[in-house]
């Protein structure tokens, strides 16, 4: 069972980096099965669609968010410093799959707009329970400015304009 898990692995982990060069539309599973080294229908063992391969490789993404800014501890006037602090490790560490994150709402999929809408809305209230937690004041605004800023980064590293950013120390 542990090859089988790996494989699976090995089949996410090729889909990351074709899915954040070339999106969603213009990746394909042979594509994916080629970087992973196994056949499509291999592939298609473990996910029934392009769709489910896709929404796999988010969801591991998400749950690294998750974990990320759940091991997040401070006060009020830190937490926002420090959540930023974890999303930016993650970037350096992971930056395929939160490109892909941060991008994926805007595939025009019923099913993956969906998908992304749940998962979404599951890190807006991670950020507002940690928030809230803190003792922050004004949660519910501080949570969709901290997503906003998280945007605002993953687009300017993504059309290398860093200019975009109110602030030049991000060194992701």
């Amino acid at each position: 069972m542990v090859v089988r898990e790996d494989r699976k692995e090995q089949i996410i982990n090729a889909a990351v980096g074709i899915f954040a060069e070339l999106g969603y539309y213009k990746t394909t599973t042979a594509m994916v099965a080629k970087a992973a080294g196994v056949t499509q229908p291999y592939v298609f063992h473990f996910f029934k669609s392009k769709e489910e391969l896709f929404k796999a490789v988010v969801d591991r993404a998400v749950q690294r968010l998750y974990d990320a800014f759940m091991q997040v501890e401070a006060t009020g006037d830190l937490i926002m410093e420090s959540m930023g602090q974890a999303f930016k490790d993650l970037m350096r560490a992971n930056r395929a799959e939160m490109l892909m994150v941060l991008q994926a709402p805007a595939i025009s999929e019923p099913e993956i707009r969906r998908h992304m809408s749940e998962k979404f809305a599951l890190i807006h209230t991670t950020i507002v329970r940690k928030f809230e937690e803190s003792g922050m004041d004004d949660v519910e605004t501080a949570a969709g400015n901290f997503i906003a800023i998280g945007l605002l980064i993953v687009t300017s590293d993504v059309l290398q304009l860093p200019e975009l950013l109110p602030f030049k120390d991000l060194n992701c």
